[in-house]
C-alpha cells in the first residue's frame, strides 16, 4: 500500500505552520543520506530554510529515484516530458494537486515546497510533483475488564483508550495503519481501505470474508468521526518540489461492539497488529504520538501521569 509516512517523519499542528516556526519544521526533510540512497542533500543552515531569505548560492542536489522514473501508475512523468502539463494548485483530472495548507508557489514549472528549502530538488521517492496525499485512520475503543467495565488509570482516574497499532516491517516501529490516497479516491475510502489492508489483512481474505468485514466496518466508518490533523508532514522523503501531506481521522467505537468482533490480522506492510493502551509512554513512529495525544484530549482519556499546567484551572 506504499506506506504513508517514512520512518521518522513528523509534523506540527496547523496553527504552528501558520506562525511559520521554521526551526520546528524541516528537521527530517534535511537529513542525509536521502532514504533508500547514498545521495547527500545540499547543506541548508537553519536560518536559510525559508524561501523569503535570499540565498543566491543555494545549490541543491537533483535526485529522483529510479523506482519513480520507471513510470509506475502512482507516479507523474518528468516535468519536461512531452504531453505532461500538470495543473498545480487544483484538482488535475483524478490527481489531487491542491495542498491542505493552501496555495503553493510554482517556479520554472516546478511546485515549491511550502515550508522551505530541503537541499534536494526533483522528487526523490515521491510519485507526485507537489503534494503527495496520505491518510491515517486512528481506530479507538475504551479498555475494559472482563465484565465489560471501562478501566481507569490508577493515578489520573481517567479511562484508558486503546488504538489499533501496526508494527511496521520496514523499521520495526509501532504506527497508525495508514497509506497513500489513490487517484480519484475519497479520503474516507482511503482510510477504510488502508485499515482493512494493514490491520485486517483484507487482501488475503475470500470474497465472503471480505464482505463480512466490510459490513462490520461500515458501521464504524460511517458514524461521526473526528479529523485529528490535516496538513504538511516533515518527512525525510520531502524535496524542494515534492512533499508529504496527511489527514489523520479518529473513528471511535464507544461501546466496543463493532471492533470486538473484528479479527485483527497484520497485512502487507505490517509485521504485527494489535490493540495498544494509549499513554505518553508509547513510543510511536513519526508524528503518530502527536495524533494519538490529540485523540486522548478530545475523548477525555488518560495520557500523562504528570498533571502539568492543567492542575490549577
Amino acid at each position: 500500500s506504499n506506506l504513508s509516512a517514512n520512518c521518522g517523519s513528523h509534523l506540527h499542528p496547523v496553527n504552528m505552520f501558520n506562525s511559520y516556526n521554521v526551526k520546528s519544521y524541516h528537521s527530517k526533510a534535511l537529513t542525509s543520506p536521502y532514504p533508500g540512497s547514498h545521495v547527500e542533500r545540499g547543506q541548508v543552515p537553519e536560518d536559510k530554510v525559508g524561501w523569503l531569505i535570499e540565498w543566491k548560492d543555494y545549490n541543491p542536489v537533483e535526485y529522483t529515484a529510479m523506482s519513480v522514473l520507471a513510470g509506475p501508475s502512482w507516479a507523474d512523468p518528468q516535468i519536461n516530458d512531452k504531453g505532461f502539463s500538470p495543473k498545480f494548485n487544483e484538482r488535475d483530472g483524478e490527481v489531487e494537486r491542491r495542498s491542505l495548507n493552501g496555495l503553493y508557489v510554482v517556479e520554472n514549472g516546478r511546485p515549491r515546497n511550502p515550508v522551505g528549502r530541503t537541499g534536494l530538488t526533483g522528487r526523490g521517492l515521491l510519485g507526485r510533483w507537489g503534494p503527495n496525499h496520505a491518510a491515517d485512520p486512528v481506530v479507538t475503543r475504551w479498555k475494559r475488564d472482563r465484565s465489560g467495565n471501562k478501566i481507569a488509570h490508577p493515578v489520573t482516574g481517567k479511562n484508558i483508550l486503546q488504538f489499533v497499532a501496526i508494527k511496521r516491517r520496514d523499521c520495526g516501529e509501532w504506527a497508525i495503519p495508514g497509506g497513500m490516497v489513490d487517484p480519484g479516491e475519497k479520503i474516507s475510502t482511503t482510510l477504510k481501505r488502508e485499515f482493512e489492508e494493514e490491520a485486517l489483512n483484507s487482501l488475503q481474505k475470500s470474497p465472503e470474508e471480505k464482505a463480512e468485514l466490510e459490513k462490520q466496518l461500515h458501521k464504524l466508518f460511517s458514524q461521526e468521526h473526528f479529523v485529528v490533523y490535516r496538513g504538511y508532514v516533515d518527512d525525510p522523503r520531502n524535496t524542494d518540489n515534492a512533499w508529504m501531506e496527511t489527514e489523520a481521522v479518529n473513528y471511535h467505537d464507544e461501546t466496543g461492539e463493532t471492533m470486538d468482533n473484528l479479527p485483527l490480522e497484520a497485512g502487507d506492510d505490517a509485521g504485527i497488529v494489535k490493540w495498544v493502551d494509549i499513554s505518553e509512554k508509547l513510543k510511536l513512529y513519526a508524528s503518530h504520538s502527536y495524533f494519538i495525544k490529540l485523540v486522548t484530549e478530545k475523548r477525555g482519556a488518560h495520557w500523562s501521569e504528570d498533571p502539568g499546567p492543567e492542575c490549577c484551572e
